[in-house]
C-alpha cells in the first residue's frame, strides 16, 4: 500500500537540505587539499570504469528520502545518474529494488555511503510510522481515527526530513517547530497566571490566548487531569492533549468531550507512553490523535544495500 501522493509530496531543496547534505559529504571525503578524497577508491578503481548499481530493500518496509539521492551525486559527479523504481511512500518486500545509479564506479562508490544514510535513516522512519498507522487503523471504532502524528523531538538538523518521512508513513505531522503552533502546558498556564496578577479560571486563560493568535494559527492545551477537561474545552483549543493518561481515562475524555461538545471540537490528542504493544487498547477508545515520539526519536533504519549490476557490456 502506497501513503497518499498528495501527502508524501517532499519538501523543496531548499538552503537547508542542501547544507545537510553538504556536511554530510564533507564529513566522508573531508576538505582541504591534505585531506580531501576516497583513497580506496581512487587506488582500487579505473578512474574510466562506468557501471550501474542498484539501492536494494533487505528487509520489508516504506521507502523514504530517495528524492534527495540526485542532489547528493551531484557533490560527486555530473555523470552520476539515479533512475528511481520505487517511490516514496511505497512498502517494499526484502529484495526490492529501489533505483539504480549509474555512471562512474570511483565515484558512485565514494557516494554510497552517504546515499544509505540518508534513505536508510528516512525509510526507517517511514516503516515504524507504518507500523503505528496500521496498528491503529486494525483497532480503531472509526475509520480515519485516530490519526499517527509526530512530535518535534526529531534529529537536530533533520526535522523537515524526518517529519517528511513521517508523511511517507501514513503519519500525520504535529507542529514544525515552535513558531508555527501554540501548545499550552503547564508551566505556561502557571506564568500566565503570575502574568495577569490574578487568579484566572482555565477556561479565561485558553480563551484569552486563542483570541490573541491569527485564526489560522492552531493551538494545543495539555492538561493531566479528567478534572481539567471541562474548562479546558470551554475555553476553545483546536486541540487538548491528554498527557500521560491511561487508555481508560482517554476513553472517559472522548465521551465527556462527545457529551460536551457533539460537534467534536476541540479534538482529543493522547500522548506520553504509548507504544506499539499498548497501542490498540489507546485506538479503541475512538481518540482523533495520537502522537508517538518515538517514530522520529526511536526507528531503526531500513537496512538499505547497494549492489554493482552485472557488467553487460
Amino acid at each position: 500500500m502506497s501513503a497518499d501522493p498528495l501527502a508524501v509530496h517532499p519538501p523543496p531543496l531548499d538552503a537547508h537540505i542542501r547544507e545537510l547534505i553538504g556536511l554530510a559529504v564533507t564529513e566522508d571525503i573531508g576538505h582541504g587539499s591534505g585531506a580531501a578524497g576516497d583513497p580506496t577508491t581512487e587506488l582500487s578503481i579505473d578512474p574510466h570504469w562506468t557501471a550501474a548499481g542498484a539501492l536494494v530493500a533487505r528487509q520489508p518496509g516504506v521507502v523514504a528520502g530517495t528524492f534527495l539521492i540526485p542532489e547528493i551525486l551531484a557533490h560527486y559527479s555530473k555523470d552520476l545518474i539515479w533512475k528511481p523504481l520505487r517511490p516514496d511512500g511505497e512498502a517494499v518486500a526484502t529484495g526490492t529494488r529501489l533505483g539504480v545509479i549509474s555512471g562512474p564506479v570511483q565515484r558512485m562508490l565514494s557516494a554510497e555511503r552517504v546515499v544509505l544514510n540518508f534513505v536508510s535513516h528516512l525509510s526507517g522512519v517511514a516503516t515504524l510510522t507504518r507500523a503505528y498507522v496500521d496498528c491503529a487503523r486494525s483497532h480503531a471504532p472509526v475509520a480515519g481515527k485516530p490519526v499517527i502524528c509526530d512530535t518535534r523531538k526529531t534529529m537536530p538538523g533533520f526535522r523537515v526530513l524526518e517529519k517528511y518521512a513521517v508523511r511517507c508513513g501514513g503519519g500525520v505531522n504535529h507542529r514544525m517547530a515552535l513558531f508555527d503552533g501554540v501548545m499550552l502546558k503547564d508551566n505556561h498556564i502557571a506564568a500566565l497566571t503570575r502574568r495577569f496578577n490574578s487568579p484566572m479560571a482555565l477556561t479565561e486563560i485558553v480563551r484569552h490566548v486563542r483570541n490573541s493568535l491569527p485564526q489560522h494559527m492552531p493551538m494545543w492545551l495539555e492538561i493531566d487531569s479528567l478534572d481539567q477537561l471541562p474548562a479546558a474545552i470551554a475555553g476553545g483549543p483546536d486541540i487538548i492533549l491528554l498527557d500521560n493518561m491511561s487508555a481508560k481515562e482517554v476513553k472517559r475524555a472522548v465521551l465527556e468531550r462527545d457529551r460536551l461538545a457533539p460537534d467534536g471540537q476541540p479534538l482529543l490528542e493522547a500522548s506520553g507512553g504509548i507504544h506499539l504493544e499498548n497501542l490498540p487498547d489507546y485506538a479503541r477508545t475512538g481518540v482523533d490523535r495520537i502522537s508517538i515520539g518515538a517514530i522520529t526519536h526511536s526507528a531503526p533504519i531500513l537496512d538499505v544495500g547497494f549492489d554493482m549490476e552485472p557488467d553487460r557490456s
